[in-house]
Parts: C-alpha cells; sequence; structure tokens
C-alpha cells in the first residue's frame, strides 16, 4: 500500500502507482509530492546538494517484512517540467519518477552499479506501458 502526503495541488492518481508498487514489493511505501523548493531542502540536508531534484529515495534501514520499504519524495515542479519537455502526461512522468524512486529503495544504484538499475527500469518501463523517457535521459550516465 502507499501512504500518499500531497503537499501541492496536483492530483494524484494511485492507480498505476499502487500496480508498480504491488509487482515490485509487497511492503507499504510513504510517497511524498512536494516543490522544488522543499525537496531541494531535502537534498541539501540529505546528499549535501544544494538544488532541487526530481527524486529522492529513503530507505527505511531496518528491514523487517511488517515495516514500510521506506519513503519516495518525488518534485512536482519537475513532473510537471518532465511531462511536458518529454511529451507525456504528468501522470507517466510521475509513474516514471516512482519506479525510479522505488529502485532505490529496494538496493539499486545507478550511481555505481554496472547499468542493473537501468535495465530494471527498462524492463518495468515496458511492462506498465509507460514511456521510455527515463531510458533516454539517463542513457550515459551510469
Amino acid at each position: 500500500m502507499i501512504t500518499i502526503d500531497n503537499k501541492t495541488d496536483y492530483l494524484v492518481d494511485t492507480k498505476i502507482l499502487e500496480v508498480i508498487a504491488k509487482a515490485l514489493t509487497n511492503r507499504d511505501i510513504e510517497l511524498i509530492i512536494c516543490d522544488d523548493d522543499e525537496i531541494r531542502i531535502l537534498n541539501r540536508e540529505h546528499r549535501g546538494v544544494d538544488r532541487a531534484t526530481d527524486v529522492l529515495s529513503f530507505p527505511l534501514e531496518l528491514n523487517f517484512e511488517a515495516l514500510p520499504l521506506g519513503s519516495i519524495v518525488i518534485s512536482i515542479d519537475y513532473v510537471r517540467a518532465g511531462a511536458k519537455r518529454y511529451g507525456h502526461t504528468p501522470k507517466e512522468e510521475l509513474a516514471l519518477l516512482f519506479i525510479h524512486g522505488i529502485l532505490h529503495l529496494l538496493g539499486f544504484d545507478h550511481e555505481i552499479d554496472q547499468g542493473q538499475m537501468r535495465e530494471k527500469e527498462h524492463t518495468l518501463i515496458k511492462e506498465f506501458k509507460l514511456p521510455d523517457s527515463l531510458i533516454v535521459r539517463t542513457k550515459g550516465e551510469d
């Protein structure tokens, strides 16, 4: 189950997000939707990077089945800009960023792996019939 803390005016459609989450884990996930200002603060406090970003993941350190997997924070400003830039809907962009975030919660890390996270994203994007812009924009970053 996804618990949503929506700090914006964006109406979140959870159907596809719930389907994605169920396909990857049976643990609960907290999803926080905020603006660039708030995610910038979190990025600075937790990663030492003083700029807004699209998605942050905070896995729960205790790995017990009964506990939530962790929290995903997504900037609605990035969702709207990405949807416009790549020519798809905000709903699709949110799903793409959610996939990216949940994979981080599951232990994937594109900054140090050999492309495994990007490959898993590609598989999930095809499975859920989402636009492949997440793969296109991250190609070569691993």
